[in-house]
């Protein structure tokens, strides 16, 4: 598992790589000032979601996520 320094890290690297350093900054801002609770927005995360909808998801997601790290 990664350490909270390397979260924050390949968090900023993709920030930047998307955005350009204006809305980054803003969009950390944004992040900082609102009160977010990640416990619970993971507990309603799926809620609307049926099991094959989520698998479908998760597949997708999977292959973004090779297509992003360039295993596919």
């Amino acid at each position: 598992m990664r350490t909270d320094a390397e979260i924050k890290s390949i968090g900023f690297n993709i920030l930047f790589k998307y955005m350009d350093i204006i809305e980054a900054e803003k969009f950390i801002s944004i992040i900082n000032r609102e009160r977010f609770d990640y416990t619970k927005w993971r507990q309603n995360l799926f809620e609307d979601m049926t099991i094959e909808e989520i698998i479908k998801e998760g597949k997708k997601f999977a292959v973004d996520f090779r297509k992003i790290q360039g295993t596919i």
